[in-house]
Formats: C-alpha cells, structure tokens, sequence
C-alpha cells in the first residue's frame, strides 16, 4: 500500500505540472493582447521551472531506500553547552526545512542539555525521498559565532553530528536473535512534570552483539517507545549489515567520524563574517538566516549533482 501511495503521489505531482505548462501557454497566447498578463506568466513559469528543476533531481534518488522515510539524528559534540546549543539549532533547521518539503515530523527521542540546548534528538522524517535527501547531511557540521553563554563575548565554535538512516520497511528482513537484545524501561525525563516523568515508560534496547543502543522517550505509552526504539534498531542493524556486505556503508550513513576540528562537512559562521559553505562542493551563501530557518536544498542539490558526477560511468 505503501507503494501504491508513493506511486500515486508520483502521477498527481507530474499531473499537476502538465497543467500547469498548459495553462501557462494558454496565458501566453492572450498576453499577445492584453500584455498585463506578462507579470502573471513570468511568474507562473518561474514557479514551473522550479518544480521541474526538484522533480529533476529527484530521478537522482534511485538508491534502494531513497524513496524512505529517514530517522535523522543529532548529537553535540566538542564544544560543551555551546555545542548542546547548535544541535538545537540544527534542531529547528531541520525541522523548518522538512516542513518546507510538506513532510511529516516527530521526535522520536531526545536529551536535553544541562544549561542549555540538547545533547541528542532522533526525528523521523515521513515523505517521499525523505531519506534521499536528508542523506546528503550526513556528517559533522561547525558553527562559529559570538557565544551567548559567554560574559567575555568571545567568539567559539560549535560541532554537532548528524546521522541519517531510512526507516525500514516491515517486509526487509533482518534478522535479529531475541537472545541478543536487552529491553530495558526507565522513567523518562522532561519539563514541567509531565505524565511521562511519573511511569516507566522510556525503553532503551540494545543489540549486545554490536552495541547499538536505541532510546525512545517521547511517547506517553511505553508500547509505542518500544515499537519506534525497534524501528530504530532495524534501520542500525541494516546499515551494519550492508556495510559487511560491501562498500555501500557510505552510501547508506556515510563514515562515523567524531564532531571536532577537520571533520566538518559544513561550515556555518556569523562572526567575524556571514557565511554557510559546504566543503565537499563548495557551494556557498551568505544568507545564514535562511539556511537557519531551513532553507537546505541548494546545499542538497550541489551534493547530489556531485554524487552523479562522481558515479562510475554505465
């Protein structure tokens, strides 16, 4: 059903397009006697073009698992609550550009920091290509700025990792030994003496033959903590398993890497001067409040052009 859905969407979408186009050179044909149309057709076709352009590089997206949903996670790394401060801005990044896309969006877990920000969130990314996009964030992004937690006004940077899996679907088997996996259930932490703070209804499971660790905390019932921690120990264990299999683990996750100096693959800096610049193409702007506010995807297309550029020939 799934399929059928994301088959649907692919025909309504190019449909409308196709409308679009004929209604535009309907305008064309009587701008030749009223020219105030020419405003209208302008528009209308600069709004074509861009929807063409996406639909463009979504025929990029023929990986097995890009057309997923994606659990894309965020973790502080070096820099103390400064770094627990970007990853909350990473946060809200993400969140305002997978609304842009029209894709659903839940937070499966998350740590708070001790004075400000978070240590880690997992969101769920629901919509068609999710993961195909969200893939080309993978890796350690570096903010520098004046901090806001400093009485000097010093400047400092900030490093934060993001991870992205596809969220895998029922009939991919994986194979798990229920004799391997620790369930444990915890009361859950939050603000404001919520219900979930008064029951035990936080799950963490763990693989103990590879030690990946899935927490889940967002949800009141612990039914439901135990089935998104599930989902996210299946889409772990399958990109441990294609990484056995083959060299595809950068194709699926890219290289875990620590988030510290000379491993960024951006680089976001308000002070002394305001730039975003991606180091694996180059691509740049100044514009740093709207890439803050979710505005990726000029960053996402340059990395899958230079994905295809990069593919082996045939």
């Amino acid at each position: 059903m799934k399929s059928v859905h994301r088959l649907r969407t692919e025909i309504e979408i190019w449909g409308t397009l196709e409308s679009d186009a004929v209604d535009l050179a309907e305008l064309a044909s009587l701008a030749d006697d009223d020219r105030s149309l020419l405003d209208e057709m302008e528009s209308g076709i600069e709004a074509l073009e861009t929807a063409l352009e996406d639909r463009q590089f979504e025929l990029m997206l023929n990986g097995e698992h890009d057309a997923s949903d994606a659990l894309l996670t965020i973790q502080a790394g070096a820099g103390g609550t400064e770094s627990q401060d970007w990853a909350e801005m990473l946060q809200r990044m993400y969140q305002r550009w997978a609304e842009k896309r029209k894709y659903d969006v839940e937070i499966l877990d998350l740590s708070q920091g001790e004075e400000a920000g978070i240590k880690s969130v997992t969101l769920r990314l629901s919509g068609l290509h999710a993961y195909g996009y969200a893939a080309a964030e993978v890796g350690v992004h570096r903010l520098v700025r004046i901090s806001p937690f400093d009485a000097g006004a010093r400047r400092h940077t900030s490093f934060a990792r993001v991870e992205v899996l596809p969220v895998i679907e029922d009939d991919v088997e994986i194979d798990i030994d229920p004799s391997d996996v620790r369930i444990d259930t915890f009361r859950a932490g939050g603000h404001g003496g919520q219900h979930v703070n008064k029951t035990d209804s936080a799950v963490r499971i763990t693989h103990l033959p590879t030690g990946i660790v899935a927490t889940c905390r967002s949800q009141r019932s612990q039914i439901k903590n135990r089935e998104v921690a599930w989902t996210i120990i299946r889409a772990r264990l399958l990109d441990v398993q294609l990484a056995e299999q083959d060299a595809r683990r950068a194709e699926i996750k890219g290289e875990h890497v620590s988030a510290d100096f000379g491993n960024q693959i951006r680089s976001y800096v308000l002070q002394p001067y305001r730039q975003v610049k991606d180091l694996r193409t180059d691509h740049e702007t100044s514009d740093t409040d709207g890439v803050l506010d979710g505005d990726l995807d000029g960053f996402i297309h340059a990395y899958l052009q230079s994905r295809l550029a990069d593919a082996p020939a045939g």
